[in-house]
């Protein structure tokens, strides 16, 4: 949402700043607190959405997650409501998405928490089993809804 405003030559009343930031340190903390991670993944492409719809078909599981608990800062959720964009699907360049062993998952929060970068960790679902390998979430409400793939693009490719 940052790229975009500033090549649509787009203002809004807050600052947006680029997520955009190396990675290395924070999966450091990670391999450190949790040597058994199952998957690691960034975002960048189609978002967490993309990405989890990606991760529950080569697995063959399913993902429920908790929509109060994945970090979207409030300014780029009014961004993204202004524009028509769901946040699910915007591009996260410095960010990352573990699956780890439900066990090692507070280790792992406490660890990324340590760091600039993870301050706003999340354990925001967990893996299902599922044989049609759907990603769905409880939503704000309080109701249920698949996070589907995403169809046609939603923003112009950044990079």
């Amino acid at each position: 949402v940052a790229i975009m405003s500033k090549r649509e030559n787009l203002e809004f009343d807050t600052e947006i700043l680029s997520d955009s930031a190396p990675l290395h340190r924070l999966v450091g903390a990670l391999l450190a607190a949790c040597p058994r991670i199952r998957v690691l993944r960034d975002p960048t492409r189609g978002g967490l959405a993309t990405t989890l719809n990606e991760i529950a078909r080569q697995s063959g599981v399913g993902m429920s997650l908790d929509e109060r608990a994945i970090p979207v800062r409030a300014e780029v959720a009014a961004a993204c409501e202004f524009l028509g964009l769901d946040p699910l699907y915007v591009a996260n360049e410095g960010k990352l998405i573990a699956i780890v062993p439900a066990e090692d998952a507070d280790a792992v929060l406490a660890a990324f928490r340590t760091h600039p970068q993870g301050e706003h960790a999340a354990r925001i679902g967990v893996v299902t089993e599922d044989p049609d390998h759907f990603v769905q979430m409880t939503t704000t409400l309080g109701g249920r809804r698949v996070v589907d793939w995403l169809t046609g693009d939603q923003l112009p490719r950044i990079c």
